[in-house]
């Protein structure tokens, strides 16, 4: 029995089995094309297609929205999504596309849109029939994100849009998306309001879409042009000027701190799968040579693996602490750090990964004698995307300094 399945409850244990034998019996098959280290970097159709098709079938198997009502679309579950991510990760299925439209719309529609919204567009959003996107951050508003200035004004019963947003993961694939905008000039704060927008079908328009080139080469990221896009009230979330606290809710899920669990991640490629993990550093010093012979040889080497562990080790324990009733002097200590310790840690360690291939981190994934099929040199510069989403890590630090622990406030 694993770790985790001591402590289910019946139900728990119930959908364990359950889960185990679906997945155990259904394979999502050879994708055809190469897959990308996460959702946000899908940049081809093939990809996508590949990775909805998995999605709808764990959706159809109730692997997906456990938690969330049957009158959402959801399995009408208790606590059983962090099981059916378990699962998921033991039999190393891929991940889900739409983990956006998982990990923060779902999320947010649940607490604060109408009963008639929710039915309508949770289903689909958990199916992966509709891919959905984030539409917060502008080129003047990252990390003060309460400085968007995307305007809607009201026109009776209807909104115009005009703006401009950035960085949005999936855009050019995205059906939904969800929408920080300015009601109000004369207020930061509450001058803010919050909507569901139908994007694709405004394409051309009243909204444009355009992608950004990484250092990657890929175009994951993209940025979007609304210009006078009128949409219906009825996609507006919570009150008029109620931006802000909605937008709480987003963050907090993205943090992965939030009540609602995100379906997993799961894996990209064979090979994609190999790397982010600091105890795959262990085999790539084994087949990576230094001076003649085993870079796992090198002292300082196995030193800064070792560290590297230690801290993944680390973040997982804290995890398993946070569940525990009284070793949590501040409870929201733990998940809000999450998101910050694990993007550093999966960062540092790709880059003791470059320092393990010395003159071979150079070779790139389109590179055949590439070791590991350039997927470290990918993730090393893939990680400055996730130390940046949902806010910076010196953001995260502020935040956990304090508004957690309740200290001064930095200059």
């Amino acid at each position: 029995m694993s770790q985790e399945a001591r402590k289910d409850t019946p139900e728990q244990a119930e959908f364990r089995r359950y889960c185990r034998d679906w997945l155990n019996q259904h394979d999502a098959g050879t994708p055809s094309v190469r897959l990308p280290q996460s959702a946000i970097e899908i940049m081809h159709g093939e990809q996508l297609d590949y990775l909805r098709k998995w999605q709808g079938e764990a959706y159809e198997a109730g692997l997906v929205g456990c938690d969330y009502p049957l009158a959402e679309g959801g399995g009408g579950r208790t606590d059983c999504q962090l099981v059916a991510n378990q699962e998921m990760a033991r039999a190393s299925k891929p991940f889900l596309p739409n983990i956006l439209g998982l990990g923060m719309a779902a999320p947010t529609m649940h607490f604060h849109a109408q009963p008639a919204l929710k039915e309508r567009l949770l289903p689909g959003l958990f199916s992966c029939k509709d891919v959905w996107c984030q539409g917060f951050s502008e080129p003047g508003a990252g990390s003060d994100l309460a400085n968007v200035q995307t305007f809607a004004e009201r026109k009776g019963d209807k909104w115009i849009i005009n703006g401009h947003k950035v960085w949005t993961s999936l855009a050019h694939f995205a059906d939904w998306m969800i929408l920080l905008l300015r009601t109000d000039k004369s207020s930061k704060y509450d001058g803010l309001s919050y909507f569901v927008v139908p994007i694709k079908a405004a394409l051309g328009k009243g909204v444009t879409v355009r992608p950004l080139i990484k250092i990657t080469g890929e175009t994951g990221f993209n940025e979007v042009f609304f210009d006078n896009l009128e949409i219906g009230d009825e996609y507006r979330l919570d009150d008029v000027g109620k931006g802000w606290q909605v937008a709480q809710t987003t963050l907090l899920h993205e943090r992965g701190a939030g009540p609602m669990v995100t379906p997993s991640s799961g894996r990209g490629s064979d090979k994609a799968s190999a790397v982010g993990d600091a105890y795959a550093l262990i085999n790539l010093a084994k087949d990576s040579m230094r001076d003649g012979q085993s870079a796992a040889n090198d002292p300082l080497l196995r030193d800064q693996i070792m560290q590297m562990i230690i801290r993944q080790e680390g973040s997982k324990q804290g995890a398993r602490r946070a569940k525990v009733e009284g070793l949590c002097e501040h409870p929201m200590r733990i998940p809000l750090q999450a998101k910050l310790v694990m993007s550093e840690v999966r960062q540092d360690s790709a880059a003791v990964a470059i320092d393990i291939l010395g003159a071979q981190s150079t070779l790139y994934i389109n590179d055949e004698n590439a070791p590991v099929g350039g997927e470290w040199p990918l993730a090393y510069m893939n990680s400055y995307g996730i130390t940046i989403a949902a806010g910076a890590s010196e953001i995260q630090r502020n935040i956990l300094g304090e508004r957690i622990l309740g200290m001064a406030k930095s200059k």
